[in-house]
C-alpha cells in the first residue's frame, strides 16, 4: 500500500487552491483505496497566511469526501501552525496529532491563549474639537441607543 503524498511549497494564493485541489483529486483517483491518509507536506510554503489556511481546509474536504480520507500535516511551519490553531483547523487537519504537538500541550489543554480576564483602563481619548480627555466614566453627551435589528 503506497501512501498518498502531496506537496504544497512556495507562496499559496487563492488563485491557486483549485489547482491545488485538481492535483490532490488526480492523486486520489490512482491511489491504492485502502489508503485512509493523506500525507500533505506543507513544510516549504513561503509566508503562509490565511490564503495557506484556506487551501488547506478545500484539501480536507477533497480528501474526505473521497472516502473518508484524512488529510495529515507534515513538515508545518510554526507560523501555519498558529494560524491553523487561531482559526480551529489545527485538529480538522490533522494538525494535532503530528509531531508531538498535542503532547507537548498536556492533556486537556488546547493550546489556545486563555481569555484576557483584566485590560488596563485605555488612555486619554480625545473628542471632537474640544481635546479634551474623555475618559470612560465620563462617556459625555451619547446618543439614545439603537433598536436592534431582528
Amino acid at each position: 500500500m503506497t501512501p498518498i503524498v502531496l506537496t504544497v511549497s512556495g507562496r499559496v494564493t487563492r488563485a491557486g487552491v483549485p489547482g491545488l485541489c485538481a492535483e490532490l483529486e488526480a492523486l486520489l483517483s490512482t491511489a491504492d483505496t485502502e489508503v485512509t491518509v493523506v500525507e500533505c507536506d506543507v513544510g516549504g510554503i513561503v509566508r503562509p497566511d490565511l490564503a495557506a489556511v484556506e487551501a488547506l481546509a478545500r484539501l480536507s474536504l477533497v480528501a474526505r469526501r473521497s472516502g473518508a480520507r484524512r488529510l495529515r500535516l507534515r513538515g508545518t511551519p510554526p507560523e501555519l501552525r498558529l494560524l491553523l490553531d487561531l482559526v480551529g483547523l489545527d485538529e480538522v487537519v490533522g494538525l494535532a496529532e503530528q509531531e508531538g504537538v498535542r503532547g507537548a500541550r498536556g492533556p486537556g489543554v488546547s493550546g489556545r491563549p486563555e481569555p484576557l480576564r483584566h485590560r488596563p483602563p485605555p488612555g486619554p481619548i480625545r473628542s471632537g474639537t474640544d481635546h479634551h480627555p474623555v475618559r470612560p466614566e465620563d462617556p459625555g453627551p451619547l446618543s439614545p441607543p439603537r433598536a436592534s435589528c431582528p
